[in-house]
């Protein structure tokens, strides 16, 4: 249990999001096949969270900052900030930079699943929710490894910023198709209309959640960097194959 385990996930992952690009005719089998892709890749998300691979103390730590992030989401719930901003974010971000891809992985794919049974948010657009928010962990530790040092708090800011554009991107793939998707069209006309389709409906949501992300990381980022590598030195929380 390793990385082709959450490889065989993100691939499973891109084809659900994916198959409005991959098909030129609506069916009733899309819709579900899109689903039991997405069955699949949880599925193997929560193996490769039971793995021997992360270890006692690893999964220790990602049990903790689960619940951590878990709980900021609930209290975004009761206490909704203007667009899409959400103090979730930021940790995810912030820990997969520090703990590494897998790691960042994983917490943020089981802080959706374990913020949406808080907040009674299950439904068919969770496994994209999750998905959405582990690749935002794991390319946060695909940052982590570029050891920035004087320029980090500006790439983490920006880094940000990105995904608090590029989730709600990603996220519409799944509502798209069901509101606005034209069956039939080329690649270029689908790429065309989805673009359209994002500015109109998503845009001015997700620059709140962007410009969220930059204010909670310009505000809390080294701190929190500086006590998850103190977290990650004292207790050896070693994550293989990030």
């Amino acid at each position: 249990m390793g990385p082709t385990t959450q490889l065989l996930a993100s691939a499973l992952g891109i084809l659900a999001f994916l198959y409005p690009f991959l098909t030129t005719t609506r069916t009733v089998e899309a819709p579900l096949l899109a689903a039991a892709l997405a069955a699949l890749a949880i599925a193997a998300i929560l193996l490769e969270a039971q793995g021997g691979a992360l270890g006692a103390k690893t999964a220790a730590a990602l049990g903790v900052l689960v619940a951590l992030t878990s709980v900021l989401r609930f209290v975004e719930v009761a206490i909704p900030g203007p667009g899409g901003f959400t103090p979730m974010w930021p940790p995810i971000i912030l820990a997969g930079y520090v703990f590494g891809a897998r790691f960042g992985f994983l917490l943020g794919a089981l802080t959706l699943l374990a913020s949406a049974l808080i907040t009674g948010g299950v439904g068919p657009w969770l496994p994209y929710q999750m998905f959405a928010a582990g690749w935002m962990g794991l390319t946060a530790g695909l940052l982590g490894r570029l050891r920035l040092d004087r320029t980090e708090q500006l790439v983490l800011c920006a880094f940000g910023a990105l995904w608090g554009l590029l989730y709600g991107a990603v996220m519409n793939l799944y509502s798209w198709p069901f509101a606005a998707w034209t069956p039939g069209t080329n690649l270029a006309d689908t790429l065309a209309h989805y673009a359209a389709f994002y500015v109109a409906t998503s845009l001015a949501w997700d620059v709140a959640a962007a410009v969220g992300n930059v204010l909670l990381i310009a505000l809390l980022g080294p701190a929190l960097v500086r006590a998850f590598a103190r977290f990650q030195r004292r207790f050896a929380v070693e994550i293989e194959g990030t």
